[in-house]
C-alpha cells in the first residue's frame, strides 16, 4: 500500500461558531482560531478541519451557503481567513475546508435566478418538479423532518430539500452548474487550501425517475433514500471532480457518505478508482437507533460496535483507506456515549482514544474530545440551537404524540448540540470562550473539564492524545499495520492487533466499570513487550500483564 501523508496525519475538527470568539459577539470567528493555533499545535495534529465558514443566512449553522467564496460576517473577512491560512502553514499544518455542493442556500444567487422564471438559465441548477394530483412530486421525508419538497408559487412547482426548506438541492445533472463546483473548487486550492471533507457528498445522484419511496407504520413520508444514496451516476461525478480539479493537486479528500457499506468505500476510496481517499460511514454512529433513528436510543452491545469496526478494517486492509472518528459536530459526546461521563470520565476517555486512534485508518479529533467534553442536558427545547432537533421534538412530540420527557431524555442523549455548546477554555466566565453571550449555552460543568487545566496537569485527557498522535508519528505499524480482531463474542473487552513486518501491537480496551479478564493468545505472551501507552499506572515489565483490566482501562503493547 503507497505510503501517502495524509494516511499518516492526524485530523483535528475546529466547528467555528463554537471554538473561540475574539470580539466578544458570542460568537467564535477566525481570529479566535488563529489565537489558539498554538493550543492545536502543542496538540500534535496535523490537519485542521474547518465547518462551513462561508457566507450563509445560518439556517444549518453554516451548511447552507449563499456564497461560496465570501466568509460568514460573524467568523470575520477573507483577510482573516488569509490570515489563518498562513498561520497555519507556518506552523507546518494544514487546512481542510468543508465542501457543501448537494445542496446552497435558498438566498444564493443561482436559487434566486432560478426560482425567479422557468426560463430562466439557472432553472436547471435546482430540481424542481410539478406536483402530482395536488401534492408533492413523491412522498419523499427530508432528513430534517417533514416533506422533502417546498412548492413555489411564482412558477408552480416544487423544489427538492433533502435538508432543510432553506437548502434547496443542486442538480448535478446539468454540466453547466457542475463547471461551476469545479472553478469554485480550484480557486480555493489555488488560494492554498490542504483538501476537502465533503457533505454528503454520496447524496448528489438522483435517480431521475422521482419514485415514491416506501412508507414505514405511522409515517407520513416515504424514504427516498434508495433513489439518491449513492445513485447511479454518483461514481462518474465523483471521478469527474477528481480528474478535472482534485488530480492536479497534493491535497486530502473524504466524502461524508450516510448509508454506505464496505463494499461501496471500495469503489470509492480504493487507490486505482481516482475518486476520494477516504469516507466517513455512519454504521458505527447508528449503532442503538430504531424505527425513528437515533432518538429511540436503545442499548447496544459492544460485540456489534466490534463487529461493524472490524468489518470496515478487514474490507478496506488493502483496497481503500478508513477515517477513524468517534465525534463530529453531527454526534453526541464521545465519552457519554461509548463511556462513562461519570466517575470514569478520564479512564474512559483516555481508553476510547486509544481504542480508535490504534486502528487502521486517519484518525479525526473533535474539538474539546481531548479534554473529555461531555454531552449538554439543557432543561428546555428553547434552549437548543440545531434545526434537525427543533424539527424532530416538533414532528415526534406534536404529531406522533412522544411524551415531552422521552423525547428530552433523547435529545440529551443525541442531539447535534451536544457537540456544539462552546469550547472549555479555562475556568473563567463563560469558560473562556467569550466576554459576551455565547450564542448556545455553555456547559456547567467547565470549571472542572478546560483547556488550561488539562495543559496543566500531565496525566489529562490532552496529553494522553497527545501521546497517542506521538506514537503514530513514531511507529510506522500504528499507520500501516494489518489489523486482526481478537475475542470477537466478548462483551467487555475489545482487543485486537497490527501487524507489520516482524512487529505486532496489541490492544487491549475494557468498554465497562467492572474489572475483566482477557485469556492471551499463547504465541503473544512469548514476545517481548514494551507498554507504549495505558491509562492507569503500571508496573514495568517486558511481557503482557495478565492482570485483570481495571474498569475502562487500556493498554497497548508493542510485541517484538
Amino acid at each position: 500500500m503507497e505510503k501517502t501523508w495524509w494516511k499518516e496525519s492526524v485530523v483535528y475538527q475546529v466547528y467555528p461558531r463554537s471554538f473561540m470568539d475574539s470580539n466578544g459577539d458570542g460568537i467564535g470567528d477566525l481570529k479566535g482560531i488563529l489565537l489558539k493555533l498554538d493550543y492545536l499545535q502543542e496538540l500534535g495534529v496535523d490537519v485542521i478541519w474547518l465547518s462551513p465558514v462561508y457566507k450563509s443566512p445560518n439556517d444549518d449553522n453554516g451548511y447552507d451557503i449563499s456564497d461560496y467564496q465570501s466568509i460568514m460576517t460573524e467568523f470575520g473577512t477573507m483577510d482573516d481567513f488569509n490570515r489563518l491560512l498562513s498561520a497555519v502553514h507556518e506552523r507546518g499544518m494544514k487546512i481542510m475546508m468543508d465542501l457543501v455542493v448537494n445542496h446552497t442556500s435558498d438566498e444564493h444567487p443561482w436559487f434566486l435566478a432560478s426560482r425567479s422564471s422557468v426560463d430562466d438559465p439557472k432553472r436547471d441548477y435546482y430540481i424542481w418538479r410539478p406536483g402530482k394530483d395536488g401534492k408533492e412530486p413523491n412522498n419523499w421525508e427530508s432528513v430534517f423532518k417533514g416533506s422533502a419538497w417546498k412548492y413555489d408559487e411564482g412558477t408552480d412547482e416544487y423544489y427538492l430539500h433533502l435538508f432543510s426548506q432553506k437548502q434547496p438541492d443542486l442538480n448535478w445533472e446539468n454540466p453547466q452548474l457542475r463547471e461551476e463546483i469545479y472553478s469554485m473548487m480550484k480557486w480555493w486550492l489555488d488560494k492554498g487550501v490542504d483538501g476537502f471533507r465533503m457533505d454528503v457528498i454520496n447524496f448528489l445522484s438522483k435517480d431521475q425517475r422521482y419514485m415514491d419511496g416506501n412508507i414505514l407504520d405511522g409515517k407520513q413520508h416515504g424514504d427516498g433514500s434508495p433513489y439518491f444514496l449513492n445513485g447511479p451516476r454518483i461514481h462518474e461525478f465523483l471521478q469527474e471532480v477528481n480528474q478535472r480539479v482534485l488530480s492536479d493537486y497534493d491535497v486530502m479528500t473524504v466524502g461524508e457518505m450516510p448509508g454506505v457499506s464496505p463494499d461501496d468505500a471500495v469503489l470509492y476510496t480504493g487507490e486505482d478508482r481516482g475518486e476520494l481517499h477516504m469516507v466517513f460511514q455512519f454504521e458505527h454512529m447508528d449503532i442503538g437507533g430504531g424505527p425513528e433513528g437515533k432518538w429511540n436510543n436503545e442499548k447496544w452491545d459492544l460485540s456489534d460496535l466490534k463487529g461493524i469496526l472490524s468489518k470496515w478494517q478487514y474490507r478496506l486492509e488493502e483496497v481503500g483507506w478508513n477515517s477513524l472518528y468517534w465525534n463530529n459536530h453531527d454526534q453526541p459526546r464521545v465519552v457519554s456515549r461509548f463511556g462513562d461521563d461519570g466517575e470514569y470520565r478520564v479512564e474512559s476517555a483516555k481508553m476510547l482514544a486509544a481504542c480508535l486512534h490504534m486502528l487502521k485508518g486517519t484518525p479525526y479529533i473533535y474539538q474539546g474530545e481531548e479534554l473529555g467534553m461531555t454531552n449538554i442536558a439543557f432543561e428546555s427545547i428553547e434552549e437548543y440551537r440545531d434545526i434537525e432537533t427543533m424539527n424532530s421534538y416538533e414532528e415526534l412530540v406534536n404529531t406522533y404524540g412522544w411524551p415531552k420527557e422521552k423525547m428530552m431524555a433523547a435529545i440529551h442523549a443525541r442531539s447535534r448540540d451536544n457537540a456544539r455548546t462552546p469550547m472549555q477554555w479555562n475556568d473563567g466566565r463563560n469558560a473562556g470562550f467569550t466576554t459576551g453571550t455565547p450564542w448556545i449555552g455553555v456547559n456547567a460543568n467547565y470549571p472542572e473539564i478546560n483547556a488550561e487545566k488539562a495543559y496543566n496537569d500531565h496525566q489529562s485527557i490532552f496529553h494522553f492524545y497527545k501521546k497517542l498522535i506521538q506514537l503514530r508519528k513514531q511507529h510506522d505499524i500504528i499507520v500501516y499495520g494489518r489489523f486482526d480482531l481478537l475475542c470477537p463474542d466478548d462483551e467487555q473487552i475489545f482487543a485486537y492487533t497490527r501487524t507489520l513486518g516482524e512487529e505486532k501491537v496489541l490492544v487491549l480496551c475494557n468498554f465497562k466499570g467492572q474489572e475483566a479478564t482477557l485469556t492471551i493468545p499463547t504465541e503473544l505472551h512469548s514476545l517481548k513487550a514494551t507498554l507504549l501507552i495505558g491509562n492507569y499506572e503500571q508496573e514495568e515489565s517486558d511481557t503482557v500483564s495478565s492482570e485483570p483490566l481495571r474498569p475502562y482501562e487500556c493498554r497497548v503493547y508493542l510485541l517484538k
